[in-house]
């Protein structure tokens, strides 16, 4: 099950829908693999000016109970800090997250996102 968590503030009179299923639900790697994870549905964000485009975010959370870190934002933006191993693309309304070479660092629970406008979170 995928966790909506912020992504951006869509503007003024937009509309936002989601609905996004993850896979797989467990992946084994060993240093230096690459690591795919890909999350596929409909996620829709249609401005006033009746643009639509699809966004995605993955999130990292390495201990449990505690606040994930964006790795990926905007379906393939990296934020500052981030390694450049960590890399998103999107293709039709599906998105990947690709960890090339991954470091042991990288053991984690990996989320992606998107909005949800009916539940009034983002």
């Amino acid at each position: 099950t995928p966790v909506f968590s912020p992504l951006f503030s869509p503007s003024p009179g937009s509309l936002v829908q989601a609905a996004v299923t993850q896979q797989p639900s467990e992946k084994t790697a060993k240093v230096g693999d690459t690591v795919t994870i890909t999350c596929s549905g409909k996620t829709v964000l249609i401005t006033c000016s009746g643009a639509s485009s699809s966004w995605y975010g993955w999130f990292q959370q390495k201990v449990p109970g505690t606040g994930p870190v964006t790795v990926i934002y905007e379906s393939n933006k990296r934020p500052s800090g981030i390694p450049s191993r960590f890399s998103g693309s999107l293709s039709g309304s599906t998105a990947t997250l690709t960890i090339t070479g991954v470091q042991a660092e990288d053991e984690a629970v990996y989320f992606c996102g998107s909005v949800d406008s009916s539940s009034g979170s983002y």
